[in-house]
């Protein structure tokens, strides 16, 4: 491997210090609760301010604020979730209720703990709390805070008590007690930061800063008092203007354009309910003092209304007003009740209060999908905009083609719809249309079709083109003209996923940035990064075939984006970082390249994983961490050219040097098909050569990149390698590549010539080898111990057993059905259960139960929203009619990844137990032995 002289000095100083005390002789699951890991990382835009949280894996998070310039820090008790000022001067940290508090609380006493904020002064120290935040934004300039608080149980009574009080209105003028509860506003405060004076309003539902941090517009909305308001602070005084107040219409959404020359909000008659409620639009010039009426609450010519969700965006130059609207009102479904001795005899009252669903086979899409799609789907608004100059109104999305992304092209927008493909998700997967839609007239323009979702177009900043990846080519689509030329057809090197082996078309690596000029894109592959031009279409390699060279995947890193409304771009001649994956070694390395001329300069390379954090926008500063497995993930601040240069800024990792650790290798194989293949083996802290070791094979689809990663020191549904590795266990993490059709044996051959590499390179005891897997590889270590006995334990936690009665299950979490699963995806069938009824069985543990030999532990929660929880109980079933030595963990209410902290530390437990047993010899714990009785779960309150 190479080394800079940089990189080699740099991670002479990460290494532990050699008077260092010795570590402690075992690691805890008390160790582990306790490890704090960072959490979160920003950087003023100055680059002068680093700000970041930690939190251990059970307990309360930690804020801090480092000033680079002299390294002087503070803390902030319970912080997480930092926002600096955009001057740098403060920073803001969320403060959740203490877990000792939640802890403590009764189920109904935890409703009422709400998260505040902490106010830090970066330059002093000082620190000023919150109670009861629901959101806190710095104005654009830093000086002025604004704090959105929740409603406190006064309010809510209040609310209640208007709801009851208007009991005996007439169904049309009444407010239900749901509806008063969504009009209400809650109490919110805008601090200056410079004087410390501050500004309190009751009620407020919506509010805005002005770009130019001139203004605040607040929506205010007492609903009990009837009483509504649109307020405009002046913030350098705190005048405020009442610019609407009156007691019958809610003030709906506001906004501000940039330079605050115009305001824009909607209102509706609040005597209606809000879910059925039509809003009005209007406009207010604060350079006149005119009111513009936009649209009134009624239909408009072309159809369309304003409703509770529409929301509404200011384009950045101000000549646009975005906003949502809807073909109809909704209307609320009422159920009938019985009021009378003749309603019990009605038809239309019985049935009227009946629970149906009604699955239709032309139904776009099935039942369950379509009722989780159901909330988002009411609060869907269609975009239309506003041309300030000319005071016309052009609506862009339709109900058939719904969405559009908003962004700061000024002629054309980018729309698609999934509506002519919503049928095919359920065995197909996801496709969409995408459309050019014009911003003046509305017209849409079909520019690519049955487009898998994940492969959107990219559009170019100026607006004059879009490139998008189809399989396995290169497209530029020229607006102007209409054309789309092919950029990669003269090109030899793939850029489809080369490594792709999954039953439908391969996706490409994606694009980098474009040229701000439009004048050329970037796009990757494999392993290196193309210029295109835009005019000649040609193309050439920025990084020279470096990356195929060295098998090295080149990455662009670290662009700064100094205005959060336009995406990050770069120029001519701009030198660029890139970070480099190798293949070979599974390292990272930071390099150098110059947009428009091939070739790369290396600038760090060093056997870790890099990653990069956070950049200042306003300079060159950026962070980012360094890791492996025996090195904690540390904050590094540098100037984006200038890794090598890099100042640690965070010690974290002095934790993982008073506990016992190992160390992680890698290793090579063949497969039973003679295929390169490679892993990781995570060797205990004293590992003698030539003593064999208890493994466990720990896997899913790719895992020899973990290298150089460090471990999650967190207690959940995997094994923690530290406290296995601690142990005296060996961990071998294997890649498996998989065949269409064939899923299971590929596994069962990847895994065993693994182990086998392990049995002969001296470090595997051959009767002492695990598996263990989860959803996925839950599936697969069900199956593997159906074909080998190589294993002497495992351990499968939420795994299909029965792919013949799992295929048209529903995925709880989405309500999709999970055909498309098996036919085009993880599960790679590659055909239909009616196509290839035979290649079902073939994948399915359940059918081969006579065959297995090994131990198996079932893990599933029974709300398992991914994997029907039932196909845990047909593998339990079939192995326990068989004879054979399962035992299945049933983690009441939980979903697929346990979320439930005592339900983690069980599991955590009892998994270890289970292979100490089996691959230590360890004496049996009484569960394993008789189980355990079933006893009603205590009351919590």
């Amino acid at each position: 491997m190479k080394f800079s002289t940089f990189a080699s000095l740099l991670l002479v100083a990460m290494l532990p210090g050699a008077l260092q005390a010795q570590p402690q002789k075992t690691l805890s699951l008390e160790n582990i609760m306790h490890f704090q890991s960072i959490t979160e990382q920003v950087l003023d835009p100055q680059g002068q301010i680093l700000a970041y949280s930690t939190a251990p894996d059970r307990g309360d998070s930690q804020g801090f604020v480092k000033r680079l310039s002299d390294g002087q820090q503070f803390s902030a008790a319970g912080g997480s979730d930092p926002i600096i000022s955009h001057d740098g001067r403060f920073t803001l940290f969320t403060v959740k209720p203490a877990l000792l508090a939640v802890e403590k609380s009764t189920a109904k006493a935890r409703k009422k703990l709400k998260s505040g904020v902490l106010l830090l002064d970066n330059q002093t120290g000082a620190v000023q709390h919150f109670e009861r935040v629901k959101a806190q934004v710095f104005s654009e300039d830093g000086k002025f805070l604004a704090l959105w608080f929740d409603k406190d149980e006064a309010q809510d009574d209040k609310a209640d008590q208007h709801s009851d009080d208007n009991a005996a209105e007439t169904a049309s003028t009444k407010v239900s007690k749901k509806t008063a509860k969504e009009d209400a506003g809650s109490p919110f405060t805008v601090v200056n930061l410079t004087t410390g004076k501050s500004q309190h309003f009751a009620d407020i539902t919506d509010w805005t800063f002005s770009y130019d941090s001139r203004y605040l517009t607040l929506a205010q909305n007492d609903t009990a008092n009837e009483l509504h308001k649109l307020i405009l602070l002046r913030l350098d005084s705190f005048k405020q203007a009442e610019l609407v107040d009156n007691k019958s219409e809610q003030v709906g959404a506001v906004a501000l354009s940039r330079d605050a020359s115009h305001l824009a909000y909607t209102a509706g008659n609040a005597a209606i309910v809000a879910a059925e409620r039509p809003y009005r639009l209007a406009l207010y010039s604060l350079e006149t003092g005119k009111f513009s009426a936009i649209q009134n609450a009624e239909k408009s010519a072309d159809g369309w209304w304003l409703n509770h969700y529409s929301k509404l965006n200011f384009s950045a130059d101000g000549q646009r007003l975005f906003f949502g609207r809807v073909p109809q009102i909704s209307q609320q479904f009422h159920v009938p009740k019985v009021t009378q001795e003749a309603d019990l005899y009605s038809e239309q009252v019985i049935t009227g209060q009946r629970g149906l669903n009604i699955w239709h086979g032309d139904d776009p899409l099935i039942k369950p999908n379509e009722i989780k799609q159901y909330a988002k789907e009411q609060q869907r608004t269609y975009l239309a905009v506003l041309h300030l100059s000319s005071g016309s109104v052009v609506q862009l999305a339709d109900t058939q083609v719904p969405d559009v992304q908003l962004t700061e092209h000024k002629r054309f927008l980018l729309a698609s719809s999934d509506i002519p493909y919503r049928k095919m998700i359920t065995w197909a997967g996801f496709f969409r249309d995408f459309y050019l839609v014009d911003i003046n007239t509305g017209h849409k323009t079909q520019v690519l079709a049955q487009q898998p979702s994940d492969s959107e177009p990219t559009y170019s900043p100026s607006g004059k083109y879009l490139a998008w990846y189809q399989r396995g080519q290169i497209y530029l689509y020229d607006i102007a003209d209409g054309r789309k030329s092919l950029l990669s057809g003269n090109i030899k090197t793939p850029f489809a996923n080369e490594d792709h082996d999954y039953p439908s078309a391969a996706p490409g690596y994606g694009f980098g940035p474009w040229l701000a000029d439009d004048s050329a894109i970037l796009v990757y592959d494999k392993y290196d990064i193309w210029q295109f031009d835009t005019t000649s279409h040609h193309g050439f390699m920025l990084t020279a075939g470096e990356g195929r060279k060295q098998r090295r995947s080149f990455r662009i890193e670290a662009l700064a984006q100094p205005d959060a409304a336009f995406l990050p771009t770069v120029t001519d001649g701009e030198s660029v970082l890139l970070q480099g994956y190798s293949e070979r070694t599974k390292a990272d390395a930071f390099y150098r390249a110059e947009i428009g001329k091939a070739g790369v300069k290396v600038l760090l390379d060093a056997p870790v994983k890099l990653e990069v954090l956070a950049r200042a926008n306003n300079t060159n500063t950026f962070v980012f961490s360094q890791q492996r497995y025996d090195l904690y993930p540390d904050l590094y601040t540098a100037e984006v050219l200038h890794p090598e240069r890099a100042k640690q800024q965070t010690t974290l990792d002095k934790q993982r040097q008073q506990l016992p650790w190992g160390k992680a290798e890698l290793v090579h194989w063949r497969d039973g098909d003679g295929r390169e293949m490679d892993g990781v083996v995570i060797k205990p802290p004293h590992y003698q050569p030539g003593k064999r070791y208890p493994v466990l094979v720990y896997y899913y689809r790719f895992m020899s990149d973990r290298l150089f990663a460090f471990p999650d020191m967190k207690i959940n549904h995997r094994p923690n390698f530290a406290w296995y590795a601690a142990d005296d266990y060996v961990i071998f993490l294997p890649d498996i590549r998989f065949e269409v059709g064939y899923p299971g044996i590929s596994s069962v051959k990847a895994l065993t010539a693994g182990v086998q590499k392990l049995i002969e390179l001296g470090i595997a005891d051959p009767d002492a080898i695990g598996l263990q897997g989860h959803s996925w590889s839950g599936y697969q270590t069900a199956f593997d111990i159906t074909q080998t006995n190589i294993f002497k334990a495992a351990v499968a936690g939420a795994p299909v057993s029965n792919m013949t009665s799992a295929y048209s299950g529903i995925r709880l979490g989405t309500g999709l059905a999970r055909q498309f699963q098996y036919e085009t995806g993880q599960s790679r069938i590659g055909e239909s259960l009616m196509q290839a009824p035979q290649k079902y069985i073939e994948n399915s543990p359940v059918f081969y139960v006579e065959r297995i030999h090994t131990p198996l532990l079932i893990m599933f929660g029974d709300r398992d929203d991914a994997v029907p929880w039932e196909q845990g109980i047909e593998l339990y079933m079939a192995m326990r009619r068989a004879g054979k030595d399962v035992i299945m963990l049933q983690y009441e209410d939980e979903p697929h990844h346990l979320k439930k902290y005592p339900n983690k530390l069980d599991y955590t437990i009892r998994m270890k137990q289970f292979f100490d047993h089996y691959l230590k010899g360890r004496q049996a714990p009484p569960w394993m032995i008789s189980g355990e009785a079933y006893r009603e779960p205590a009351s919590e309150d």
